[in-house]
Formats: C-alpha cells, structure tokens, sequence
C-alpha cells in the first residue's frame, strides 16, 4: 500500500464488472441502512469499518483480488522475497535469545511473507515451534492456507490459523507488516472557533441508486465529541512544539483511537518476546505539521491512489499514515519500546546484501533483478522512508546487547526513537 502512487482522478476511470457493480451497490444499501439507523449521519470511522469489515460486504471481507500484480496494491513481501528474508533474521535472533518459541503474524496477507520467513528460518535452521496468523478475513485466511500447503506443505503441521487473538500466552515474536494503516479512524477539521468532525451522509443520487461516479454519499460536518477535541488538542500542541507553526482555518487530518486497545489486545498473549510492526507513517509531531492539512486519507483500487473513499465501497482498500508516537504510547507498561527506524534502515541493518548474493547465487541477472527490487524497498522515493519499522520487547532486557542502546538486529544502524 505505497503512498506514493498517482491519483485515480487524472486517469481513465476504471470499467467495472457488473458483479464489482452489483457488490458495489450491496455495500452502498448497506451503509445507508447505517446512516438512516444513525439519524442521517454516521461518524467516518463507523463507514470506514462497514466499507472495509462488514461480514461478506467489506474489503476485507469479501473476494476481491488485493495484493501483488494484478490486485489493489503491493506490498513489500508482495514485491520481493528480500523483505521476508530480512524480517526472517530479525526474527532469528530473538528466537535464538529465548531459546524458541513461536511466531505470530497479525494480517497475513496473501501468505507471502509467512512462506518468505519460514522459507529462510528453515534455512538458517531456527524455525518457530508454531507459526501462528491472526487474519479475520476468509477470504485471506482461504488464499493464505492454499498458498502456504502448496509452497511448504513438510511445514503444515507449525502452522496454525486463529480468527480472534491467542487466549494462550507464549514466548516469541509477533509480526504485523501493513495492518495498522488500515484501522478505521476519526476525520476532524480545526477551525478557531472549534472543532468539527466528519461523516457521512446520503448524496444527492441516493445510495441505492448511484451508479459508480455519481454521489451516493457526500461528508458533512458537525460539532465534535469532547474527546475528539481532547485528541485534537493533543496533535496540534505536538505539531506547533516541534516549530510545524500553527494548523490554519480549515485545517483536516486523522486520529485512530482504537490503536491503543487494538494494539494492546493482540500483543497481550506475548509473555516474552519481540512485536515488530512495519507500516508506513510519521512521528506526531511530523504527521500533524501544519502544512499536511489534508490529513493522509488514502485508497487504493488497481494499483492506483486516490483520495475519495466513496468511489469504490467494498471493492478498494481505504488507510491512513500511523502516528507512530501514538503507536509507542500504546505499549503496555510491560513492554519496551525497543527500537523505531526507517524501513531502508532496517533493511540494511538486517544485511539485505547478504540475502540479495544468497538468493541470487552466481546468476546475475537474478542479482540485477534483486538490486531494483532492493531500491523499491529502501530509496526514499520509493519505501524506504515512509515506511517505518517499530520493536516493543517484552522480558528481553539485558539479553541483546544493551538495552539502552538500538539493542535488536535491526535497529543498529538508525534509531529515531527521539523523534517520538
């Protein structure tokens, strides 16, 4: 899900089947069935949910083809093993300091990653006792077990697929590459005289009947919550301490409030360990400066980015850039926030050199190919920037280095954790 991607708005407009048409006009009847039951408004978290979890409607719910080529999207185990690979050894190492456990990924995707990690665990000789993965979606969790039994079925007794977080504790890592960005969130806008927040209500086309570049839902604005002036405030102290100057009239972002419980409740099992989470986005202070007043709101369909979260309902992925200080902030009082860097960074500190010789072997053009996919996923106009790695750990202090210092693999070569 890369940020960088030009707009739909300056392209040809995608044609639709007419089951993508039909879906789209199901999701559309339902939401509106919402915002009647709401009293003619529903909050954009509450339509950010529905267009992207409601059962056999949502994005992630539903069939449709998201990640790697031909899908909404990419990735980066979608675009290169070496990303995998890298996570692998990161992976290794704390395996090796607790002496085992298991490893547990929130999100699996198309399975890609998973098979990318046990793929070279397997060949470092330090694979997980289980391999567990978290993934509310069917669909997914349907893709990622055919994926997975055909690429490494000698694995299939480790792996095991779980549809709401580990009741049991364990010893290990937890991984979840791109899961936070797709968390519904709450859109405000600031004004002086107070804050607004934003929903949605019907168009003027009418929800059931709005063919798809019509208006079937349009924002409007209303008088916030005091706990979305509360959070407000909060963003906008970090954003003009940090010299971003002040928010101007009109000024639009977003927040997440469920990051801190959705976090803390999918973690809560690890009794030692490791979370790593990758995603891209930003330090509050830098994700709220006053010239980002548009906020980060993004969606993608056929592998093109534009900002209209009504054009596709239920057939394209709908995000928002993670406030990473908000991401530390959530860590249980247990667990340390043990490192926060850049993805090229992590990357590099997790010797993607080493991985891009090994898979390529003596064969250049494999090596050539490796080197591009490299730069896709450590240049800073590409992902290497904007996507960010985070590590909390939990009983790991004093047992990788030391523990004041960017004590995990791949947090030696950079760590930002100042800019929180």
């Amino acid at each position: 899900m890369q940020p960088h991607n030009t707009g739909l708005s300056s392209l040809r407009e995608p044609s639709l089947s007419a089951i993508e048409a039909k879906h789209i006009q199901a999701v559309n009847e339902h939401i509106t069935q919402k915002i009647a039951a709401s009293g003619g408004w529903l909050s954009f978290e509450g339509f950010m949910e529905i267009a992207l979890y409601a059962p056999g409607l949502g994005y992630y719910s539903a069939g449709a083809h998201k990640l790697g080529a031909g899908g909404d999207f990419n990735t980066a185990p979608e675009l290169s093993p070496l990303f995998g690979g890298c996570v692998a050894r990161q992976c290794a190492e704390v395996l090796s300091v607790l002496g085992g456990g298991s490893i547990l990924e929130i999100g699996a995707g198309s399975g890609r990653l998973a098979g990318d990690i046990l793929t070279r665990l397997e060949s470092l000789g330090a694979l997980p006792e289980r391999y567990l993965i978290l993934e509310v979606s069917a669909d997914l969790r349907a893709r990622q077990h055919q994926y997975l039994s055909q690429r490494l079925p000698h694995l299939a007794p480790r792996l095991q697929w779980l549809d709401t977080p580990l009741a049991d504790s364990f010893e290990g890592v937890i991984v979840a590459n791109e899961v936070l960005d797709a968390l519904p969130v709450v859109r405000f806008r600031w004004h002086r005289a107070g804050v607004l927040e934003l929903g949605v209500r019907m168009g003027e086309c009418g929800a059931v009947g709005g063919a798809v570049g019509g208006e079937p839902f349009v924002w409007v604005a209303r008088p916030a919550a005091p706990r979305v002036v509360e959070a407000c405030g909060v963003l906008r102290a970090a954003a003009c301490g940090a010299d971003g100057g002040d928010w101007s009239e009109g000024y639009e972002s977003e927040y997440c409030p469920r990051l801190s419980a959705w976090t803390r409740e999918v973690t809560a099992s690890l009794r030692r360990g490791a979370v790593f989470w990758f995603d891209y986005g930003l330090p509050r202070a830098q994700y709220y400066f006053g010239q980002r007043y548009a906020g980060t709101l993004i969606c993608h369909f056929r592998q093109r980015a534009h900002a209209d979260p009504f054009r596709y309902p239920g057939l394209q992925d709908i995000t928002a850039w993670v406030d990473f200080t908000a991401l530390a902030e959530a860590a249980p009082a247990e667990f340390e926030v043990a490192g926060f860097t850049t993805q090229a960074y992590f990357l590099a500190a997790t010797h993607i050199d080493e991985e891009m010789r090994m898979l390529a072997g003596d064969d250049a053009a494999v090596f050539a190919r490796l080197a591009n996919q490299a730069r896709q996923l450590m240049l800073p106009g590409e992902m290497g920037e904007s996507f960010k790695a985070m590590a909390w750990t939990r009983g790991l202090a004093g047992r990788v280095d030391a523990p004041s210092g960017a004590a995990l693999l791949g947090f030696k070569l950079q760590d930002l954790r100042h800019t929180l």
